[in-house]
């Protein structure tokens, strides 16, 4: 249930969007070693951001997932800035991302609850 929102001031061109959507939920299954199956990643791009006073390219991620181990949020900030760059060139002082440790009872899934 590892899921991924990425919210972008920067354009991300049609032709763009499924590589980097592939690239990112190949990312994060890697990241916590679980299965893709489970990885959702969603991509809202072109908003009104402003960054440092600035609204040069920025990005703010939402990382979600059950059992994600504090100790390893700093690898994870590292892979994923890469990845930002890599795919959107966005400089990596220019992203927050929000880790959270979901509990299984409060995600839900086919109609139940992990």
């Amino acid at each position: 249930m590892p899921t991924l929102i990425l919210r972008t001031n920067r354009v991300v061109s049609p032709e763009q969007r499924p590589a980097l959507l592939e690239a990112a939920s190949r990312t994060v299954a890697e990241m916590l070693g679980k299965p893709e199956r489970y990885v959702m990643v969603t991509l809202e791009d072109a908003l009104s951001m402003v960054f440092a006073g600035s609204d040069e390219p920025a990005a703010y991620l939402e990382l979600k997932s059950i059992g994600l181990p504090e100790k390893h949020t700093k690898d994870y900030s590292a892979h994923l800035c890469e990845l930002l760059e890599d795919k959107l060139e966005i400089p990596r002082e220019r992203v927050y991302i929000e880790f959270t440790d979901a509990p299984r009872h409060m995600f839900g899934w086919n109609g139940g609850t992990f």
